[in-house]
């Protein structure tokens, strides 16, 4: 579990539980502590199906996917399908996370992350692998948890 690793690695998070949610607009109508941190995240693959992408940016914030090929080199990109979320990252629709990168045996996930989630206060508001609750961290500890597990962060620009 999620909550035992980040005890267990000694980083400091915030729990905060509410009902299931799928989608960024039934998010909007939770009451949550610090909405202006809300990740949006989705799961990523190329024309080629040989990389995946897990771009987290800021939840008022569109992903242009264009400009993301046009500024970071990728190959053209689309929504992986649901088998790939599964047998990658562990996860089903609705509960993407940066979190369930630690379930990516292979490492072959690259995680985009929004350079916005640098700005003070610099913390970041995503799913435990679950979409009942959303914890609360310093950016900096996700970024080394996801790193010390072997997969690459490239901080963007959206």
């Amino acid at each position: 579990m999620i909550y035992e690793y980040l005890n267990y690695c000694k980083i400091g998070f915030e729990i905060t539980e509410h009902k299931a949610v799928y989608n960024m607009v039934e998010l909007s109508d939770i009451s949550l502590p610090y909405p202006e941190v809300i990740a949006k995240n989705l799961f990523l693959r190329d024309d080629k199906k040989h990389n995946y992408y897990l771009i987290t940016v800021k939840s008022n914030k569109r992903i242009d996917l264009k400009a993301i090929k046009r500024n970071y080199g990728t190959r053209p990109l689309s929504l992986a399908k649901e088998e790939e979320l599964r047998n990658i990252l562990g996860l089903t629709p609705g509960t993407v996370t940066p979190f369930g990168i630690l379930n990516d045996k292979e490492c072959k996930t690259l995680f985009f992350l929004d350079e916005d989630f640098l700005a003070s206060p610099a913390i970041i508001g995503i799913h435990p692998n679950d979409n009942t609750s959303t914890v609360w961290l310093k950016v900096e500890d996700l970024l080394h948890i996801i790193e010390k597990h072997g997969n690459k962060v490239r901080i963007i620009s959206t």
